[in-house]
């Protein structure tokens, strides 16, 4: 089980990064065959992600939000893509195999992404009695006072 931080923190990152969030939906719980292999191939391109340093990929990590929907961090969308077309990597041969597989079965498993760049200081997140979450996960967390006490100081953004 992960610590538990047991005071108000605020994460900070350097730069613009990107928040990928992707998942999966199955439809029709019977047809195990089809939408196994798509909840499967996740987990493969996560292992395959953390085991390569994020200078090297621009994968910052993920938070699993549901059994099949998750939030990941990139350092930009351009990291995100090489990976998403690299053709030695898990996931272009899963992609292709995916849509050669539901060509006439669609209905049977969703699958959703959206893709959120994210310019520097434009967010702000919190976190108190939690562990090391969310962006909080891939940045830095420092504690949530003074300049940092409120939303709008964390985004930086003038009173109004």
């Amino acid at each position: 089980m992960s610590e538990i931080i047991a005071e108000r923190m605020a994460a900070e990152i350097d730069g613009d990064f990107v928040v990928f969030l992707i998942g999966m939906r199955v439809n029709k719980l019977w047809k195990l065959g089809q939408w196994m292999p798509t909840a499967r191939a996740m987990g493969v391109m996560l292992n395959e992600l953390y085991a390569r340093p994020s200078e090297e990929t621009g994968f910052l990590g993920h938070q699993r939000l549901s059994l099949f929907n998750m939030a990941q961090y990139w350092r930009d969308f351009d990291s995100l893509e090489a990976y998403a077309r690299s053709k030695d990597a898990a996931h272009w041969p899963a992609w292709v195999e995916f849509n050669r597989k539901m060509k006439n079965a669609r209905g049977d498993v969703g699958i959703w992404h959206e893709t959120y760049k994210v310019r520097a200081g434009e967010y702000e997140a919190i976190y108190s009695g939690m562990p090391k979450t969310g962006l909080g996960k891939v940045s830095s967390l420092t504690p949530a006072t003074g300049p940092r006490e409120a939303a709008r100081q964390r985004l930086r953004l003038a009173a109004e």
